[in-house]
């Protein structure tokens, strides 16, 4: 899918247009926060998520601060800057993956002047090396050797019936398929476009071999005569939604996978070809492939290709009656991503996760949280839960999921760390059951995208504290008993692992970390350095190296993770280290100096 754009600007002359750009779109306007770093960090992070940028800035800014990002043309999404009086919008990157058309979109609405200069749109009118909507092409990589001989005035021949290709000045000839269009170039090979016209519906048993279902699809499409190029989706019971062989199939094909349910496919049944009562009893439709295929096409639509079947799977497909008008129905599956948003700041955020948030329909989370997302979360819609309402708050995800959208689970840190990516996996083993969710949520599609976690972003700040063995404890004792908590830091303490102290004090609970600092003051010695690092990576940032002896809960609050070294680990003094105290890093060596005492001895 196609993410919204982004309409950001800076100063405040560029405000208007950008609102006004924002209306047209159907979005919102980003003012992005003062200061280079600040700028380049959300320009970056857009731009890494896939979101197509339209900026209301100067050129330069947009170059100097995405040239660092460039890599394949093939990848980038679009980016069109705009003049703060409107009166020029300039594509500079992903032209014929969108950039070309959103500049003359936003020419037309603020009466400006769309300065084109990719050579085939300017030469022919035409960008051959995409397909416009509902069409495929079948050899994009021979695009760019078509587009150099027309424009080089070779001989050229198009034949077929696609309107986007008017422009071009070529000798129409008769002999192409109804759907197909192609362009024959004199030394080239021919650009071969196909109309999406074909609904593929299919069906199979549970756990059935992808291959099978891919074998099956593809070898009916030829004996019929009907090419996998004109299929538009594939389309089936949504109680197959998370069934594999469907997914696969889909992704093969390079279309989209709808679901419909069964009292909408049993309303296809006097036409079907094959109505199965067996069917009927085991899904409650008398048919699943054939049905699927017409409830796709419309109601207009006929076979094309009755149902086929191998021992695990079924397939038909069926015309669409106006796929110059067609839009696929029925409801994707839904998708689930628990991100890890790392400590906050863009920097810090992985573009894998900046790429499922853009791509979200809805974000869901603490509100915190989706906050530090900045301008790639805007204009989306957000379900805020507060601190204390985490199963409502996955469970709301996953629900939202099953609707078929898609959905981010917001958290900092790392998703799969104190945070709600096992509450999400642990809500899914529990069934549909008593506190569980629905079978519709259990077939959605889940991913865990993970983020820095706050112990790894102290250790960082502060040097290399949990650079040997390590271990992590929540000292809340909201969901575990405290003596399970204390005997877990006595054995951490045993083992004289470096600790990472999550939740180390509330409001009421002010015990446990001194409680904890006793136990460890016993097996290590009182210089062992401790990191104290609070809002990393958002206001108000700030990390100290201090003693064990010398730590006291008054020191420590909600916002702050408590770092505490192995009995190996060392602090020392490295010049002017801003966040550290006096300057001072610390580390843990793995064993390197015992190495080197060992091969001198030898």
């Amino acid at each position: 899918m196609s993410p919204e754009p982004a309409v950001v600007h800076l100063a405040p002359a560029g405000e208007e247009t950008a609102q006004r750009l924002a209306r047209h779109l159907g979005t919102v306007a980003l003012c992005l926060p003062t200061g280079h770093e600040g700028v380049a960090a959300d320009l970056r992070a857009l731009f890494a998520a896939g979101r197509p940028i339209v900026a209301v800035m100067a050129v330069g800014i947009l170059i100097r601060t995405l040239a660092p990002l460039l890599a394949s043309k093939h990848a980038e999404p679009p980016v069109v800057a705009v003049a703060e009086d409107g009166s020029s919008a300039v594509p500079l990157l992903g032209g014929h993956h969108g950039a070309n058309d959103l500049a003359r979109r936003i020419a037309g609405a603020l009466g400006g002047h769309a300065a084109i200069t990719t050579a085939g749109d300017i030469a022919l009118g035409v960008a051959l090396d995409v397909a416009p909507p509902g069409w495929r092409l079948d050899n994009p990589l021979d695009a760019k050797a078509v587009t150099a001989g027309v424009l080089a005035g070779r001989s050229a021949r198009l034949a077929g019936e696609a309107d986007w290709l008017a422009p071009l000045t070529a000798e129409r000839v008769t002999g192409a398929e109804p759907g197909v269009a192609v362009l024959s170039v004199e030394g080239c090979a021919p650009l071969v476009w196909r109309q999406r016209s074909l609904a593929l519906g299919v069906g199979c048993a549970r756990g059935c071999d992808p291959d099978e279902l891919i074998a099956l699809v593809h070898e009916s499409l030829a004996s019929a005569g009907l090419s996998a190029g004109a299929v538009a989706g594939v389309f089936s019971l949504d109680l197959k939604a998370d069934e594999a062989a469907v997914n696969v199939l889909a992704a093969n094909l390079d279309v989209p996978a709808r679901f419909f349910d069964a009292a909408t496919l049993e309303a296809l049944t006097p036409r079907l070809a094959t109505p199965s009562a067996t069917v009927f009893r085991e899904v409650g439709c008398h048919g699943v492939a054939e049905a699927a295929a017409l409830c796709a096409a419309g109601p207009s639509a006929n076979l094309t290709l009755p149902k086929r079947k191998t021992k695990n799977a079924t397939c038909a497909v069926a015309a669409i009656a106006e796929p110059e008008r067609w839009a696929p129905p029925g409801r994707p599956r839904g998708h689930l991503a628990v991100v890890g948003i790392g400590p906050g700041s863009a920097e810090t955020r992985t573009p894998a996760v900046s790429r499922l948030v853009a791509e979200a329909d809805d974000l869901v989370g603490y509100g915190l949280y989706i906050d530090l997302l900045g301008p790639l979360g805007a204009a989306k819609p957000r379900h805020d839960f507060p601190l204390g309402g985490e199963e409502d708050r996955c469970r709301h995800a996953l629900e939202l999921a099953a609707e078929g959208r898609r959905v981010v689970l917001v958290c900092s840190g790392d998703g799969g760390i104190y945070a709600m990516g096992a509450l999400v996996m642990e809500l899914l083993a529990r069934g549909d059951g008593p506190h569980g969710v629905s079978e519709a949520a259990r077939r959605v599609e889940v991913v865990h995208a993970p983020g820095i976690s706050a112990m790894q972003a102290a250790s960082a700040h502060a040097g290399a504290l949990l650079g040997h063995d390590f271990c992590a404890i929540s000292l809340s004792d909201l969901l575990t008993e405290r003596a399970a908590i204390l005997a877990r830091v006595r054995a951490a303490a045993e083992g004289d692992f470096a600790i990472a102290f999550y939740n180390p004090v509330s409001a009421r609970r002010r015990t446990l970390l001194a409680e904890a600092r006793d136990i460890l003051a016993r097996h290590r010695p009182a210089d062992t350095p401790v990191v104290l690092a609070r809002n990393l990576g958002r206001p108000g940032e700030a990390v100290r190296i201090i003693a064990l002896a010398d730590l006291v809960v008054e020191d420590v609050d909600m916002l702050t993770t408590v770092l505490i070294g192995a009995s190996s680990s060392r602090a020392f003094a490295l010049g002017d280290r801003a966040g550290g105290a006096s300057g001072s890093v610390a580390y843990t060596p793995r064993g390197y100096a015992r190495k080197h005492e060992t091969e001198g001895a030898s």
